[in-house]
């Protein structure tokens, strides 16, 4: 159970106390790292306890890795010659990745929050043609444009910073042209079809419950094939950016340097509890209804408004909330911590008075409840 007592800040320590049967059971509502299962952290004091401080390139290593990457190819259909590449590094690293070994000729970046700018700028390297930026309004949306000559479209499913969702959806682009989703906080709690994209990235500590230190990717045959064109070219790959390192690697159930061990666990614990339960169809149900309550909430509420105004643009596991001027968001995201629910600080770099609510598959439906029921109890009393 989660330990309330671990997170009061008794320097900011705030008059309001939240009475008990108003407070969810679990009070992680961040949006990375996110909440982790108690059946996660108990199936790794047992069953993977062993497997900490093993050489990663062993059998039992490798056989969690490939139980991950089968776990991982059935949540997402199987789509026919896809594989799983998992690598070091979180979706940072791979950004660089993706310049060095996956991006030739012309870019479309789709930017709508900070992390598509941050993929945007790592596709400005000197060695890469300019990227056409697609640039829009904070907390809005713009669409893919096909356009003659683009060989790359890249875009973030889900942007983590304003809770800002997009489809993933192909343009009538280019034969040659790739699709890259940068899906790390959609992945595992979003519905997509996979062949409507062709690298699928991500890293595991959102809807996946685990740590962060890799990054994995559901890759098409085409993005292989360009890959490999591209490491037989003179470009000057470093091994840790190299894709072809990464997939070679993959093959072998293994990664390029030692792995988080921990990681690997958990997230294929976590892609084994949603497959049990219905795969991707049941946990993009579930954050439907978890975000859902909360955008019905905010509607009833006179004091608070979604930041995403385009209910089409709406993310339904990052949601970002306004509030009136005369409420001090800052203080009440301080107020519901000093009661154990922390995280709902808005992301840094928006200065927005507002807070950031995760609804991440892990997330318990009646603490979602409670999570709005004690931010009333707050803004009555404040």
């Amino acid at each position: 159970m989660f330990k309330r007592h671990l997170w009061l800040n008794f320097e900011s320590m705030t008059e309001i106390i939240i009475p008990k049967e108003l407070l969810p059971v679990d009070g992680r509502f961040g949006c990375g790292p996110s909440r982790l299962r108690p059946e996660q952290i108990q199936a790794l004091k047992t069953s993977g306890f062993e497997l900490l401080g093993t050489s990663h390139r062993q059998s039992p290593i490798k056989n969690l890795v490939t139980e991950l990457q089968e776990g991982l190819l059935n949540l997402f259909h199987s789509p026919h010659g896809y594989e799983i590449v998992l690598g070091n590094g979180g979706s940072t690293a791979f950004w660089d990745v993706a310049a060095y070994s996956l991006i030739e000729g012309e870019t479309q970046a789709l930017v709508h929050g900070e992390f598509g700018a941050k993929f945007a700028k790592a596709l400005s390297a000197p060695f890469l043609s300019k990227p056409q930026i697609l640039e829009s309004e904070v907390g809005s949306r713009r669409d893919l444009t096909a356009r003659a000559g683009v060989k790359n479209y890249v875009y973030p499913q889900n942007e983590t910073s304003t809770g800002v969702q997009i489809p993933v959806t192909r343009v009538k682009a280019d034969e040659d042209a790739l699709f890259f989703t940068d899906a790390t906080s959609a992945a595992g709690g979003i519905a997509f079809d996979p062949l409507e994209t062709d690298v699928y990235y991500f890293a595991p500590q959102k809807n996946f419950s685990s740590d962060g230190g890799i990054w994995l990717a559901l890759v098409s045959p085409q993005a292989i094939a360009r890959a490999e064109k591209i490491a037989a070219s003179d470009q000057y790959i470093p091994e840790f950016l190299s894709f072809m390192t990464a997939l070679e690697n993959s093959r072998l159930n293994q990664t390029l340097n030692t792995p988080a061990i921990a990681t690997l666990f958990l997230i294929n614990e976590q892609v084994k509890w949603i497959n049990s339960n219905g795969g991707l169809a049941w946990a993009d149900q579930r954050t439907k209804v978890m975000s859902n309550y909360i955008y019905d909430w905010m509607a009833s509420r006179d004091f608070v408004t979604p930041f995403v105004t385009n209910i089409e643009h709406r993310s339904q596991v990052v949601l970002t909330m306004d509030f009136k001027a005369e409420l001090d968001a800052a203080e009440l995201a301080k107020t519901l911590r000093a009661n154990g629910i922390v995280d709902t600080e808005p992301y840094r770099k928006l200065g927005r008075n507002q807070l950031r609510i995760a609804t991440f598959v892990s997330t318990e439906p009646s603490d979602v409840e409670k999570v709005c029921t004690a931010i009333d109890y707050v803004v009555e009393r404040m």
